[in-house]
């Protein structure tokens, strides 16, 4: 059973590279260079402590070119998602978000990878702060909802991020998804197997309408 005084390296160390993670996954703004140049120096990870230094140089320009609207890199769930409903995508996002006390801090949409980043963030610290406590259930319950998390929401744009970054990406969003997508489990089976292109038909499986209907 935890009490105080367990060690909480392990948990403090992973809230400090998914905070980072969100941090190089956002939009470049005022204020944003200081919080990665503070916040770096923290993490374990070289990639990640790498990535901040590079965004020194990142332009605001250049990241909605990429991950803004109609980039070539959605960092939004519901870009990756098949058939599920985007609605019922936020509107689960709310509910896991609310159930922990969670209120994003980033501009982005609730299912933009740097708010679902921070999210993990917070949960690392949730579970740092109840096995401080001795609240080993509390803890458990917690990681759980993490692990849940990774799977049924992060995976789904994470997974695909590195994959859809141009050879000219600037190299710390390049460095940034390639960490993200080394801390992913597989994608939940409910995600498209391939991305949509002329070598990838969504309904090549037959109309999700349908399925299960024919004799």
């Amino acid at each position: 059973m935890s009490a105080p005084g367990a060690d909480l390296t392990p948990e403090l160390a992973a809230a400090t590279e998914w905070r980072l993670l969100a941090l190089l996954l956002s939009r470049p703004r005022p204020g944003w260079r200081e919080e990665l140049a503070a916040l770096a120096p923290e993490a374990p990870d070289r990639q990640l402590r790498t990535a901040a230094g590079e965004a020194a140089e990142a332009s605001e320009g250049a990241y909605h070119a990429l991950l803004g609207a109609g980039g070539r890199a959605s960092p939004r769930a519901a870009a990756h998602a098949g058939f599920q409903d985007p609605g019922r995508i936020l509107a689960d996002l709310a509910s896991r978000y609310a159930a922990f006390g969670f209120a994003p801090r980033a501009e982005e949409p609730a299912d933009h990878l740097a708010v679902e980043c921070d999210f993990v963030a917070f949960l690392f610290l949730k579970e740092a702060y109840a096995r401080a406590g001795g609240q080993a259930e509390a803890a458990e319950v917690t990681r759980e909802a993490r692990a849940r998390f990774l799977v049924e929401h992060v995976a789904i744009a994470g997974a695909r991020l590195a994959r859809k970054l141009p050879e000219d990406a600037p190299s710390y969003l390049a460095r940034a998804a390639g960490a993200l997508a080394a801390r992913l489990p597989e994608a939940p089976p409910s995600a498209p197997a391939c991305e949509p292109g002329p070598e990838c038909d969504p309904l090549g499986g037959g109309c999700p309408a349908v399925a299960g209907r024919e004799s």
